[in-house]
């Protein structure tokens, strides 16, 4: 036990000093007693703990200058949900970014009452200049592959539909979902069988912590509730192939703290756009963020994902 303590002090001393020496650190977006927290959490998905860091950085109900629709049903199943948030005045032509939550395939929502997530997201999209949709999805094990692509489907025929008449332009819709949501968000736009708005209906896809190939590496328990249990199956079923092919454009981060496999899957799809005939997506490694941090962040001073997703969305690359 002392020796497995001696070696984690050890490797957090070598992080922080290469942090010291960065230039993020110059100029810090996080706080260094922030940043020691999150290293001491580690490489783990905790959402309790990660959330009670943040929580109190993040605006509280009412959100003044900003109206909200609850709950509006984009299909029939009983999670066709999804909120709108939008400024408060008159608005025109305002892109959109849909948020697809997480949760392992089998939990999570778009909200829980009494948590600033995933408002804190949405709230973001609106003080710059978007229109905010914030949906949620079927969930394993009563829904499996490909439930939840096909509910992003009928989430972006609704706005290309409805978000008009909400100040959102529908030919500028940019769909971001973290980890599970990113699956799902990559399995929707590299399988053009699911869309039913022509060419995607989606101006850019944003997928943070995302898992894209399962061939790569053993697949949890997670995944094999959602994909199933026959490895033959997972090559249809996963998204790189068709995100080499797809002429949307693409935008993939993983966190430095992300457990191992999310990296992996990041560095796996960074390398292979590359190669492939549409170019390199754009990618980028968030520094010292963990796999929960990198989404409760949005909407503090921390701006380093944000930058990095308002930069894509004006430039479309």
């Amino acid at each position: 036990m002392k020796s497995t303590t001696w070696a984690v002090k050890l490797f957090l001393a070598v992080i922080a000093a290469i942090w010291a020496g960065s230039a993020l650190a110059q100029q810090p977006a996080m706080s260094e007693d922030l940043a020691w927290k999150l290293l001491e959490l580690g490489r783990t998905i905790d959402p309790p703990k990660t959330a009670a860091l943040y929580a109190p950085m993040q605006q509280k109900e009412p959100y003044e200058g900003i109206k909200t629709e609850r709950d509006v049903k984009y299909g029939a199943a009983e999670r066709h949900l999804l909120d709108v948030f939008t400024p408060d005045t008159n608005s025109s032509a305002r892109p959109v970014l849909i948020f697809i939550h997480g949760g392992g395939f089998v939990a999570g929502n778009k909200r829980n009452p009494g948590s600033p997530f995933y408002d804190n997201i949405m709230l973001w999209a609106v003080k710059n200049g978007f229109v905010g949709v914030n949906a949620t999805y079927r969930l394993a094990p009563q829904f499996v592959y490909p439930a939840s692509a096909e509910d992003l489907a009928s989430v972006v025929l609704w706005v290309s539909e409805k978000i008009r008449e909400r100040g959102g332009d529908p030919t500028r819709v940019f769909l971001m979902g973290q980890s599970a949501g990113a699956v799902h968000v990559a399995n929707y736009v590299s399988h053009p069988e699911l869309h039913k708005v022509k060419g995607g209906g989606i101006a850019g896809a944003i997928m943070v912590s995302g898992i894209y190939d399962l061939t790569a590496s053993p697949v949890g328990d997670a995944e094999i509730t959602y994909f199933g249990s026959d490895p033959s199956r997972y090559a249809e079923r996963s998204s790189l192939r068709g995100l080499l092919e797809t002429k949307i454009p693409l935008m993939a981060t993983a966190a430095e703290l992300d457990p191992p496999r999310f990296i992996e899957q990041y560095e796996l799809l960074k390398q292979a756009t590359c190669k492939s005939a549409e170019g390199c997506a754009r990618t980028f490694m968030l520094p010292q963020h963990s796999h929960m941090s990198e989404v409760y962040a949005i909407n503090t001073a921390d701006t380093r994902l944000t930058d990095e997703i308002m930069e894509f969305v004006k430039t479309g690359k």
